[in-house]
């Protein structure tokens, strides 16, 4: 659908621009959104998006920190929920509903580490980054000590539920509370492994 051309401010309609972008990339690749299609959907000239955009690869690059930035957004833990597991449950059932509404938008992030663009590579990266640091920053409350060996435990936990998550996008085979608890349970189950057998060394 065409948005009717309206005078907007700079700052606007590169805001308009941005969101019909992420809009279409729930739905579709990302390498399918052209600067044609946006420009259709926001009822400008291709012309005017090279305005506030370099290039098509500078533009997916906005649209895949935008994402990033939303993703990580929904998922920021509760602290007033107190009990460390009630806030692992919340943020991972937002991460999961994220993810069932932004399926396509979802896999473009965490994929981007596979990305020949240095750029969306070092998106996919730092948004990974940063879901394991809310973790480990939290080790305590788990009754986990940060060590590196539990880092390296929690970043394949981040990377577990990531390839879990886009086959369930495939092939639900499991109901989104099963999912939760399967993860939820895993974080802890994993680090606790990993911190015991560590340990006696």
């Amino acid at each position: 659908m065409t948005t009717p051309r309206t005078r907007m401010s700079p700052a606007a309609r590169r805001r308009q621009l941005i969101d019909l972008g992420v809009e279409m990339a729930r739905d579709q690749p990302l390498e399918l959104i052209t600067m044609e299609t946006v420009a259709e959907a926001a009822g400008v000239s291709k012309g005017l998006l090279f305005h506030y955009f370099e290039s098509k690869a500078d533009f997916h690059l906005c649209l895949i920190s935008e994402q990033a930035q939303e993703m990580l957004a929904r998922t920021e833990p509760q602290e007033d929920l107190g009990d460390p597991i009630a806030m692992l449950y919340a943020s991972v059932g937002s991460y999961v509903d994220y993810v069932a509404a932004n399926g396509r938008g979802f896999i473009s992030v965490i994929r981007g580490s596979a990305s020949a663009d240095d750029a969306i590579r070092e998106v996919a990266e730092r948004t990974r980054a940063a879901m394991s640091e809310r973790i480990l920053s939290r080790a305590g409350l788990l009754g986990l000590e940060r060590t590196p060996a539990v880092e390296l435990a929690v970043a394949g936990w981040v990377a577990f539920v990531e390839e879990m998550l886009v086959r369930w996008l495939e092939n639900p085979v499991v109901s989104r509370d099963e999912l939760i608890a399967i993860f939820v349970g895993a974080l802890p189950s994993l680090a606790g492994l990993v911190s015991s057998v560590t340990a006696a060394d």
